[in-house]
């Protein structure tokens, strides 16, 4: 079992035996994240509550089987582990109120699709001691708890930022238990990298499906173009269908991360123009055989399995830099395990023979 061995803040060692069967969680934000999480947590068996702001939302939960006290105060009340899920703005204030009214030693996250500006807002109020910045790299251009899944995230990659000191503790028993939960693929990154990688990865395409499908919106020929539209105008296109203030939230919480990695986009975009403008089909053959290589390797890839371990306690400096460098060189956790003094890793890393492995031993 992943989380052998692995004890949460306040969790004594002598409950560790049964893994995360007995813990007791809260979902606050029950949109399509939030829901999802909700629906997952209460399919493993876990004793989940869950609390929307919207009451017809808490009405649809308690439908769905789930506890969902009327205030999110009685919702984390007595908790383990408390997922903040709402909207990227409402997170910064969110956050110490569920502090607040949970444990001492309740773990607490977030799913927010930035990271630096809730990490700021944790460090104000003191709570780097048991909050682990988090995100799920998954989503569907719906929203609600009506389109949450259970199975939404399975196999996810899961960004958490590991801290040193005191919450390096939690950042061990939340990974250990989205891996044994969610079966996700835990990646550790600093929060500022993070939003760096999430611009590029998620955020950009968001404006770029936004200006391909707006263009046809006003395009003159609107109607014919959508009757010929086929697979490449579909995927190019499918995160358009997100909710409008949804994206608004992602691309203004991390907007000068994302205009920066828009500028390079826009210059190969720019590279592309000029072979096509000139008649260039070697350079314009080229740079298209450059971008299929990235493309590939969404399936393509090749990862080596790696085992290293740690003192359990002390400041834990190296242990956290070490995760932040894996996550950044493109690797992930698969597991997590606490034991005689020590934590071990198991890390999953781009093939060896790649150009991203060095450093990691």
């Amino acid at each position: 079992m992943t989380g052998d061995g692995i004890a949460g803040p306040g969790r004594p060692e002598s409950r560790a035996d049964r893994g995360y069967a007995g813990v007791r969680a809260a979902v606050v934000g029950t949109g399509l994240i939030g829901g999802s999480v909700l629906l997952r947590l209460r399919d493993a068996g876990l004793d989940v509550t869950g609390w929307d702001p919207d009451p017809a939302t808490r009405e649809h939960a308690r439908g769905q089987g789930v506890t969902v006290p009327e205030t999110v105060e009685e919702a984390v009340a007595g908790r383990d582990v408390v997922f903040l899920c709402g909207p990227l703005p409402t997170l910064p204030a969110t956050l110490p109120l569920v502090a607040g009214a949970s444990p001492p030693g309740c773990v607490l996250t977030d799913v927010g699709s930035t990271k630096a500006e809730v990490a700021a807002a944790a460090a104000r109020h003191g709570l780097l001691d048991r909050f682990v910045p988090g995100h799920p790299m998954a989503g569907a251009e719906s929203a609600g708890l009506t389109a949450a899944a259970p199975t939404l995230l399975d196999g996810a990659a899961w960004v958490l930022c590991p801290a040193p000191g005191p919450a390096t503790g939690p950042f061990r028993w939340l990974t250990g238990l989205l891996l044994e939960v969610f079966r996700a693929r835990v990646v550790p990154m600093a929060a500022d990298a993070h939003d760096t990688a999430a611009a590029l990865a998620s955020h950009v395409p968001h404006l770029l499906a936004g200006a391909l499908a707006g263009a046809v919106r006003r395009a003159a020929l609107r109607d014919a173009v959508l009757a010929l539209a086929a697979g490449s105008f579909r995927d190019g296109t499918r995160v358009a269908g997100t909710p409008a203030a949804r994206t608004a939230n992602m691309l203004l919480g991390n907007s000068e991360r994302v205009l920066r990695e828009l500028a390079g986009v826009t210059a190969y975009l720019d590279e592309l123009t000029d072979a096509l403008r000139s008649g260039d089909a070697e350079r314009l053959t080229a740079l298209h055989a450059e971008a299929g290589t990235a493309r590939e390797l969404l399936s393509g890839r090749a990862y080596a399995t790696r085992v290293r371990d740690f003192p359990a306690g002390g400041d834990h400096t190296e242990e956290v830099a070490w995760l932040r460098e894996l996550g950044a060189a493109g690797g992930h956790l698969g597991g997590c395990h606490v034991r005689a003094g020590r934590v071990a890793y198991t890390a999953h890393v781009p093939d060896p023979s790649g150009p991203h492995r060095r450093g990691l031993d």
